[in-house]
């Protein structure tokens, strides 16, 4: 019933436990997830994880945060992304988050590394005719103005795909909605601080909605501090359908049928 739209369980926090996490998804009615990449050195054990289970699928991709790792070329990327049960380029995206703590004292500028790393992404899903999973973290317009100048505008040639764990601003909502793209709440939404957040999700078309753990990161509440993992991702549909007047099962069925038109390499890997 319910699909976890993004989560790291080649993460060793994750990976370890993978049998216990797949007896709770079981009970949870979590049918199913998709295990995203975050480096290439990382991708053979996501994929891995795709081709031993049948529930779940693997992404290919390079997060914006990682350095010292191999930088993938546009025909990297492609190569992977036509294996099976791959079904999006990701994550990718830009995260200025922190950036002077985080990044030596830098500034936007010399974040350029960061801002051609996912212009590659983005020419090699729509090359692979594939969705991108977008992360983007305090750096919302230049995420949405790359995206615009890439080509990415919602027509039958872009790629599209998803801002997952989605934290910004109606506004930015709008921006990727109108960029053809859906939206992916996480357990975020359940924190007593995130009333603002909450209002977007209540806004959001109910055709662009996912869902997710991003597990281990950021369990829901009841279980906020713990380690998070895909049986949670219930307690992200419950938020949200007290928001939207819905039951927690149509909540998971909705985003449940959103994932599969988002992916359609789903139904045919």
């Amino acid at each position: 019933m319910y699909t976890d739209s993004h989560c790291h369980l080649s993460f060793p926090e994750l990976r370890n436990n993978l049998q216990d996490i797949r007896s709770h998804m079981s009970a949870a009615q979590v049918s199913r997830a998709l295990c995203i990449c975050t480096t290439m050195e990382e991708f053979e054990q996501v994929h891995e994880l795709a081709t031993t289970y049948d529930n779940f699928w693997s992404t290919v991709g390079v997060h914006p945060d990682n350095e010292g790792i191999y930088e993938p070329t546009v025909e990297d990327l492609v190569t992977k992304a036509a294996l099976p049960r791959v079904v999006a380029v990701g994550e990718t995206g830009l995260d200025y988050y922190q950036m002077e703590e985080r990044k030596g004292g830098r500034t936007v500028i010399d974040m350029e590394w960061q801002r051609e790393r996912f212009r590659t992404h983005i020419r090699a899903a729509r090359q692979s005719k594939l969705p991108m999973v977008i992360h983007t973290r305090s750096a919302s317009d230049d995420t949405l103005n790359i995206l615009r100048e890439e080509g990415e505008v919602g027509d039958s040639g872009s790629a599209g795909g998803v801002f997952h764990c989605f934290t910004e601003t109606q506004a930015v909502a709008k921006g990727a909605l109108d960029l053809g793209y859906y939206i992916s709440f996480s357990g975020i939404l359940t924190f007593k601080t995130a009333k603002e957040l909450r209002d977007v999700a209540a806004w959001v078309p109910l055709d662009r909605l996912l869902i997710e753990t991003d597990s281990p990161y950021l369990a829901p509440v009841p279980y906020r501090g713990k380690t998070n993992n895909p049986s949670y991702v219930p307690f992200v549909a419950k938020l949200l359908a007290e928001l939207r007047g819905m039951t927690p099962e149509a909540v998971g069925q909705l985003t449940s049928d959103n994932f599969n038109r988002l992916f359609p390499k789903v139904s045919g890997s």
